[in-house]
């Protein structure tokens, strides 16, 4: 007799996974507890960004974090594969800030990085396209807005129309090209795009889920119904 089931959060991840598969993509994993330099400085996040504030990133006695993205893995991932590359990267994130109902402190990232020659804009708007069509149909309404993450230019969000109204679903860019020499690569050689996608916000949309808290809030009333 089967018992249990897979969460809902489990259930995106894995659709995800198996998108991003079919269209060349490997799983990479690294570690949930880094270092400064992989979480900020790799990343060209300066020093006196915001996002390093004790409000924000959950710092250890001995000055490594608890990783707020699992960009953390970028450098690790190209310097342990090389170029070029196509990966994601599925992990847990924690980031103090005040919980409301699109926000917690513990979330899931899907992370996302492709770099090889030539590589456009152009490929990462019809990439992300294309597993938001997967997820929610063909006939899913999304828009992408100019924003600023210091570590891709240009960046770009992406929101997908809710019952609610429009949620933030990733953030994306094309790799900065102080990434790409953290990467050991040459910026005038290649070139890249990267997202982080929040499975956690994926799953509320794809099943009309209202509070982000009810998925972390082992509830059996609430699994149950998955």
């Amino acid at each position: 007799m089967k018992q249990g089931h897979l969460h809902p959060s489990t259930i995106t991840l894995r659709n995800l996974v198996s998108i991003f598969e079919k269209l060349g993509f490997e799983v990479y994993e690294g570690p949930e507890v880094d270092d400064e330099w992989h979480n900020f400085d790799a990343l060209n996040v300066p020093a006196d960004h915001p996002a390093r504030d004790v409000q924000d990133t959950f710092w250890l006695k001995d000055r490594r974090v608890l990783r707020t993205h699992t960009s953390n893995c970028q450098i690790r991932a190209v310097k342990d594969c090389g170029a070029p590359i196509r990966v994601v990267i599925p992990g847990k994130c924690y980031r103090n800030e005040a919980t409301d109902e699109n926000h917690e402190t513990t979330l899931w990232q899907f992370e996302g990085l492709c770099i090889d020659k030539n590589v456009t804009v152009g490929h990462l708007f019809w990439t992300i396209g294309n597993a938001l069509k997967k997820l929610y149909g063909e006939n899913v309404e999304y828009r992408i807005v100019s924003h600023h993450y210091p570590f891709v230019e240009p960046g770009y969000d992406f929101y997908v129309k809710t019952e609610k109204g429009w949620l933030e679903m990733l953030g994306s860019g094309m790799v900065h090209p102080i990434v790409l020499k953290n990467m050991g690569l040459d910026p005038d050689k290649w070139s890249g795009f990267a997202f982080g996608m929040g499975p956690d916000r994926m799953t509320m949309r794809k099943y009309g889920i209202r509070d982000i808290r009810q998925m972390w809030g082992n509830d059996l009333r609430f699994l149950k119904q998955f």
